[in-house]
């Protein structure tokens, strides 16, 4: 069963083609609406939202996205200028709203066909990268952004080491640059000291980069797609060990064609060139980097910093190889 929470738009929500259990009309503080349904049982909320008072102020639908489970929540939005800016859309993908729309036909969809983050990514603002023309040092090519860059990790096999790869990564580049680390729906984290380290939800995520405003973002995604899609680069480690392999291969024949254009990047690896070659030819996917085993005690990581050159970061403050 479905509730409605109208206001300016009771005669359009009247006309909706549903079963609803509970229906309020009027404005409402934020508060209220959470304690009117913090623990009723709905199937969808029809929310118009100029039901919620001081709706421009999005920090009063922040108040409702922390108490209420917002992928069950179909936003109407009102026809200003305010609830139509990028900046406001984007601030309510970023708390984990992703079914707004201005009609009835809107909702019926979203109702039978509920958007998940990737059906709007491409809406939110983050500050991306823009790539001006890139400057040759004569060493390396250098990126030069007006915003964060967000590299996410992910594990292909079990056990890869992404957590710590992502810790060692930011270690290395917050010599030079300004650097955040976050890790999605786990608390890994927990195990390491150090500053700027997060554990965030999914749907939290994008809020808190945009908060934290940083130079570089990096993501332990723990497979999630919904995040990947925020990021600009995405590193897949894959552990080249037989056993490893085998097992991914049984869950999911079809992996190395689904790598084919990605950035691969061999973890723990003992592999020599030969044998990455082999590997290539094996698997038919390209190796963009071959990562042997790590001991996150050194002090000197040349193997994360030459991977760190790869992506184009600066290599004034790094080892030479």
């Amino acid at each position: 069963m479905n509730v409605i929470v109208s206001n300016k738009y009771q005669s359009m929500l009247e006309t909706l083609d549903l079963d609803i259990i509970k229906s309020l009309n009027g404005e409402y503080d934020a508060d209220e609406i959470v304690s009117t349904f913090k623990n009723f049982f709905f199937q969808r909320m029809i929310l118009d939202i100029t039901a919620i008072k001081g709706y421009s102020d999005i920090k009063n639908i922040q108040k409702l996205s922390i108490s209420l489970d917002m992928s069950k929540v179909i936003l109407l939005l009102d026809d200003s200028p305010e609830c139509n800016s990028p900046e406001f859309l984007s601030k309510l993908i970023s708390m984990g709203i992703y079914n707004f729309t201005k009609n009835v036909e809107g909702i019926m969809y979203l109702y039978n066909n509920p958007n998940s983050y990737r059906d709007v990514a491409h809406i939110q603002h983050l500050e991306p990268v823009i790539e001006q023309p890139q400057i040759n040092t004569g060493v390396q090519t250098e990126y030069v952004s007006t915003g964060p860059r967000i590299i996410g990790v992910k594990g292909v096999t079990q056990h890869s080491g992404s957590t710590t790869l992502v810790y060692l990564m930011k270690q290395e580049l917050e010599k030079n640059y300004s650097v955040a680390a976050y890790e999605v729906d786990k608390r890994d984290f927990s195990f390491f000291r150090g500053q700027n380290l997060f554990t965030v939800t999914s749907s939290s995520i994008g809020l808190e980069i945009a908060k934290n405003k940083n130079e570089v973002v990096i993501i332990d995604l723990n497979n999630n797609k919904d995040v990947e899609a925020l990021c600009d680069t995405v590193l897949y480690l894959v552990e080249p060990s037989i056993i490893k392999l085998n097992k991914l291969m049984l869950t999911n024949p079809r992996i190395f064609q689904d790598l084919g254009d990605k950035k691969v990047v061999l973890s723990k690896s003992m592999l020599s060139e030969n044998d990455v070659s082999d590997f290539e030819k094996e698997a038919h996917v390209k190796v963009y980097f071959n990562m042997p085993p790590i001991n996150d005690r050194d002090k000197e990581q040349n193997a994360v910093n030459k991977l760190l050159v790869s992506l184009g970061f600066s290599r004034q403050t790094y080892s030479e190889y």
